[in-house]
């Protein structure tokens, strides 16, 4: 089956998925994680691309993205792969190829989905009683929990959404990455991103696939009922 060609679309979110070569790791401790995250910072100024969040995994990079053109988001992810897997790659003497080939992404509806993609990520750098990481660099929970601030990240107003203050917003973000993410919508985001599709409703998918000129949304498999139209024919 061919591949399915990446979709990136100006002014939507993008969860993104970059994982290492065969599985391996693309951070190893803090040192690497600063790194990557120096590098993600300068490429997303350097093309235009909002980050909203992040989790940083030893072997895969999760990430929220806003791109202010289409090419942005591959020429920022170019970018930041370039310079890190240099930097790793002298760091820890080893040679040859560190990503997975391409990153997969998904366009996200504003809303909803773009929360539950938050919550996806952030809940990476969460531990089993709801605490952050004691690494604060595994993802950017500690950022909208209070408990640092991170200058790259730019808020969706998803965020915004959750309270009138600081602590309001910061408390109702902690309710939520609490709560366990339904499994259907963990599979609904990992569908999504493989499939280099979208998540939304289908008022969203309608304009969006006018604009992009392809299907975006997950057909189910076998053949597609038959409506009472067909049974008359």
């Amino acid at each position: 089956m061919a591949r399915q060609p990446r979709l990136a679309v100006a002014n939507l979110p993008h969860y993104v998925i970059h994982r290492g070569h065969n599985g391996g790791a693309v951070v190893s401790d803090d040192q690497d994680r600063s790194g990557l995250l120096t590098a993600l910072r300068d490429a997303a100024h350097a093309h235009g691309v909002a980050v909203h969040g992040y989790g940083l995994l030893g072997n895969e990079l999760q990430l929220l993205l806003t791109p202010a053109s289409a090419a942005a988001l591959s020429l920022a992810l170019q970018a930041l792969g370039r310079r890190h897997a240099a930097v790793f790659n002298r760091r820890h003497g080893r040679s040859g190829a560190l990503w997975d080939g391409r990153f997969r992404a998904a366009v996200l509806e504003p809303g909803a989905p773009m929360l539950l993609a938050l919550r996806f990520i952030d809940t990476l750098g969460m531990d089993p009683t709801g605490s952050v990481a004691p690494s604060a660099l595994v993802s950017s929970a500690g950022h909208r929990l209070g408990d640092r601030h991170d200058d790259m990240l730019t808020d969706p107003p998803e965020y915004w959404q959750l309270g009138n203050t600081p602590f309001d917003r910061e408390a109702a973000y902690r309710a939520l990455l609490a709560e366990p993410l339904p499994a259907a919508d963990a599979d609904r985001l990992r569908l999504a991103v493989l499939g280099c599709r979208g998540v939304g409703s289908a008022a969203f998918f309608d304009r969006l696939q006018l604009e992009v000129g392809r299907p975006l949304q997950l057909r189910g498999r076998g053949r597609p009922r038959r409506t009472e139209r067909d049974e008359a024919r």
